[in-house]
């Protein structure tokens, strides 16, 4: 039988649950090609069924299951092309919104961006991720694109749910935070030009990081 085990650290029981098969499928206690039943993952996480179908709900969007009607779910295996898509759309969004909260944000917008690029300089690996995602949506904020930043929100989801951090490939906090530097330098200064490819380098780096990671699984 799969050895799986629910984080602590989840703000939802479906959050748990997904991670938990996330974890599960890395580790290979969860085969690919290979059919589980709500009812067993139930019983081997010791929940109910509600929060196991949120969970494979969530996976299933990410790709890293397929659910079978009236069977349970197979297990797929994480896909490098998957990152790459959700890197696709981000470059697509991200570096633009940074331009224009560059040139378009208000003081405050922008001492509140300055804000949170501190607090990822004294983050440990718990809060640092939070505060990373706080950025990331302030900016996209600033640049008035609320909807642009609902669409990363799900798409950071989707790629947490992919695979471990890019500091599982050696990457440090304090590096991811020097990438960011320059994005918020020249949103401060109001230099549209420069926040967007500070940006797009950040992206870029991110996503080369994640998809290496994940080919040589």
């Amino acid at each position: 039988m799969p050895s799986l085990t629910l984080p602590p650290e989840a703000p939802s029981l479906a959050d748990a649950v997904a991670l938990a098969v996330r974890e599960g499928i890395a580790a290979g206690e969860l085969l690919p090609e290979t059919t589980y039943s709500v009812y067993q993952l139930a019983d081997l996480l010791g929940v109910s069924r509600s929060p196991v179908r949120e969970g494979m709900l969530r996976l299933a969007e990410a790709g890293l299951v397929e659910i079978r009607r009236n069977r349970g779910f197979r297990v797929l295996p994480p896909r490098a092309c998957d990152i790459e898509e959700i890197v696709e759309i981000r470059l697509a969004l991200e570096p633009a919104a940074a331009r224009k909260a560059a040139l378009h944000g208000s003081a405050e917008q922008h001492a509140a961006i300055r804000a949170a690029l501190d607090a990822m300089a004294v983050a440990d690996e718990a809060s640092f991720w939070p505060a990373d995602r706080a950025l990331h949506d302030l900016l996209l904020r600033a640049a008035g694109n609320t909807r642009a930043a609902a669409i990363v929100a799900q798409l950071r989801s989707t790629t947490a749910l992919l695979g471990p951090p890019t500091t599982a490939s050696g990457r440090t906090l304090a590096e991811i935070h020097a990438e960011h530097e320059p994005v918020v330098t020249a949103v401060l200064a109001r230099d549209g030009a420069a926040a967007e490819a500070a940006m797009r380098a950040h992206l870029e780096a991110t996503g080369a990081l994640l998809v290496a990671h994940l080919a040589g699984r």
